[in-house]
């Protein structure tokens, strides 16, 4: 199966502003805060990141559903660190946070998370080639919100 995108720069006088155009027929935005010119859009790291945590919030919440647990909520946040110095600045690790709320058990949900991180999400097993990538997971219940996230799995080069 191939996938196809087409980048266009939306004015290339004026800025790096582009629109990437999927075979699918859906678009993506992205810029880069260069000099002067303020991002007007994600730049494609951020839109890499959206990405993955697009891809494992897909499956765990397809896994929980199976699992018929019951989330209220569920937000997935990721955090990239890069090289500093070096061109290119790629990122050496990636933090992602799977917070659920709702009548889901803790287990059911480290299952889901580890599932996606090791099986099923394609952008988590490229990245992993060469990106230590923690998955971490928190349950949003009364009392619980201070704490830290219980790591599930690490993936890539630095995992255990």
């Amino acid at each position: 199966m191939a996938l196809t995108v087409l980048a266009t720069f939306v004015d290339p006088s004026a800025g790096l502003r582009v629109e990437a155009a999927a075979g699918s027929g859906f678009s993506i935005v992205m810029d880069a805060d260069e000099g002067d010119l303020p991002a007007t859009a994600a730049t494609p790291r951020e839109a890499l990141l959206a990405a993955v945590v697009g891809c494992t919030a897909m499956d765990v919440a397809s896994i929980l559903r199976k699992k018929r647990q019951h989330a209220s909520g569920y937000r997935v946040s990721a955090r990239g660190e890069t090289r500093e110095g070096l061109h290119p600045h790629v990122f050496t690790r990636i933090v992602i946070e799977h917070q659920v709320d709702g009548q889901v058990a803790a287990e059911a949900l480290r299952r889901s998370i580890e599932l996606s991180a090791t099986r099923y999400c394609p952008l988590i097993a490229m990245l992993s080639a060469s990106v230590t990538i923690e998955h971490r997971y928190r349950l949003l219940e009364a009392g619980r919100e201070g704490e830290q996230a219980d790591l599930v799995v690490v993936t890539g080069p630095g995992a255990a």
